[in-house]
């Protein structure tokens, strides 16, 4: 998928009325964060902005071009308007190339496990996870197919195939995704187990030749 391009302009104006000027003009008031921690303040089009991160993700690196001088960066944060949910803010932060980068991607499943299909319960614990690796390397999201996933079987972060230069920074053991035993095994098992108190049948049959 090719890069995101937002186009911005410097702003000079602040304040709630020179932002809500801005706003009703069709332009979002923003702040680009650099990582010398150099602010830059910026207004984009709203339109524009708000089409182009539907189909990206948290850790999606967008171009910001700032009257025609470009910074890589994340969408660190969006603030929305309660009554209509238009953005009213958005706050950038820049990547450096060449240089390594932490970040959270999220992960999305895809696939019926057979376990499922066999009665199992599927739950999915851990959305994300940390990784550093140079922003050319960094993946936008992990597909992560659980289509082989049986009962009472599971995928843990050490299973996960990540590109090459990426260093996985959650811990190994964490569970992804899970099949719990299907509800007719669990139940098979409980019907089989002797009642409480009960005496297995070859004591019950030694104690009545005793007795006899």
């Amino acid at each position: 998928m090719s890069q995101l391009v937002l186009k911005a302009r410097n702003r000079v104006s602040s304040g709630k009325g020179a932002a809500g000027k801005m706003r009703r003009s069709g332009r979002i008031p923003g702040v680009l964060y650099g990582r010398s921690g150099k602010a830059i303040s910026i207004d984009l089009d709203a339109r524009e902005f708000s089409t182009g991160i539907r189909n990206i993700s948290e850790s999606t690196i967008v171009k910001v071009d700032v009257e025609g001088k470009p910074f890589d960066a994340f969408v660190k944060a969006t603030q929305r308007s309660i009554q209509d949910g238009n953005i009213l803010h958005v706050d950038f932060y820049e990547v450096e190339s060449g240089v390594l980068l932490r970040a959270r991607v999220s992960i999305h499943l895809k696939g019926q496990p057979i376990g499922v299909r066999e009665g199992g319960v599927l739950e999915f614990p851990l959305h994300e996870i940390e990784v550093e690796c140079l922003p050319k390397d960094l993946p936008e999201r992990i597909e992560l197919d659980i289509s082989g996933l049986g009962a009472n079987q599971s995928i843990h972060v050490r299973d996960l195939v990540l590109g090459e230069g990426v260093r996985v920074i959650s811990s190994t053991d964490q569970v992804i995704a899970l099949v719990k035993y299907a509800r007719e095994d669990t139940k098979a098992a409980a019907t089989t187990e002797p009642a409480a108190g009960a005496a297995p049948v070859e004591e019950k049959e030694s104690k009545d030749k005793d007795s006899k």
